[in-house]
């Protein structure tokens, strides 16, 4: 026997309703995945712009996709800008060996507790030269005042006191400027100090904002900072 023509109505009405009241129900949990450690949220990709800059930090990401650390960023697009510039040259356009600049950034981020920037920078690292081995050491404090003969060479040793004493000290001792100094020609030197102060920045920044790693990227894609 059919329902009366209202009552069919009237049971669509209440599936809606159903549906939209579940949506929302649903709402809390998906936002809190959008937010920071800190609180801050992440910016969606609705949020994001201007265009051109979205599109120039996407040139430098792994598929083209916006890190966390981006949509953290974003929410000042100059300031997003000036980073994308000046890590975007320090990444690409420097003399100074991929390995030591890698080696600088985690021996960072283990001494800032800042495992963002270790996670983004592991296969970096490896893809540069360096070992597991000498991750392991790095992660294990067993790279404090360079680091094993055997797995570190000379200039690799002086990288790592130099970004020790920068990361701790602030100051750096005459003596292991003077080291670096012999073995890296002037303009890497500078490069080099510039790197570890800047990914210094990096890790500082990530820690405040409570910035966190992204969901897994399909295994073709590389990572690129």
């Amino acid at each position: 026997m059919a329902l009366p023509r209202h009552s069919v109505l009237a049971a669509g009405v209440a599936a809606v309703l159903c549906f939209a009241l579940s949506a929302r129900a649903d709402e809390p949990a998906k936002a809190a995945k959008k937010v920071s450690k800190s609180g801050i949220p992440y910016l969606s990709d609705d949020q994001v712009g201007p265009p051109d800059l979205v599109a120039a930090i996407k040139s430098r990401r792994p598929g083209s996709r916006l890190l966390n650390l981006d949509r953290m960023l974003l929410h000042s697009p100059n300031y997003a800008k000036g980073w994308n510039g000046m890590f975007a040259a320090i990444r690409n356009q420097l003399s100074l060996p991929g390995k030591l600049r890698e080696l600088a950034i985690m021996q960072i981020g283990v001494l800032n507790k800042a495992d963002y920037e270790w996670v983004q920078h592991e296969g970096e690292f490896l893809k540069a030269g360096g070992t597991r081995e000498q991750l392991d050491a790095l992660r294990n404090g067993a790279a404090t005042g360079g680091g094993d003969t055997k797995l570190f060479d000379d200039a690799e040793r002086a990288t790592i006191a130099l970004t020790q004493e920068m990361t701790q000290k602030i100051d750096v001792s005459p003596a292991t400027m003077k080291r670096v100094r012999a073995l890296l020609p002037d303009a890497q030197v500078v490069e080099l100090v510039g790197t570890i102060a800047g990914y210094n920045m990096v890790s500082r920044f990530v820690v405040a904002t409570g910035v966190e790693v992204e969901e897994p990227l399909p295994p073709e894609a590389g990572a690129r900072r």
